[in-house]
């Protein structure tokens, strides 16, 4: 049986993206950051609104941070995804997002 390695499967993947749009492209990449994040933020911070959680997070990470959570979606989240998950939430910016789109969802 044909098994793929982290390293492997990345670069099918960045084979992938490499083929489409750079729109496309960031595209992908947010989508496997945040599902890469998903797990983390849900086990971290249970109770705290998801979705918005997330949109905060993903819209306000750098490109290589998105690439780095992207990287992790492939087998799962480590110690680096909680790690920059709390340095991108951290950031002032990110910390006003949550307070004006996590905090009314969590009020609801």
């Amino acid at each position: 049986m044909f098994r793929l390695t982290r390293h492997g499967l990345i670069a099918v993947a960045l084979a992938v993206l490499a083929a489409c749009s750079p729109q496309a492209q960031d595209q992908i990449a947010r989508n496997a950051a945040r599902s890469a994040l998903t797990p983390v933020v849900s086990e971290q911070f249970p109770g705290v609104p998801l979705q918005p959680t997330l949109d905060c997070l993903i819209d306000n990470a750098n490109a290589q941070q998105i690439r780095a959570l992207a990287a992790d979606s492939v087998l799962g989240p480590t110690q680096s995804t909680f790690q920059i998950a709390m340095d991108i939430a951290s950031k002032p910016e990110t910390l006003r997002c949550l307070a004006v789109n996590g905090l009314p969802a969590l009020l609801r």
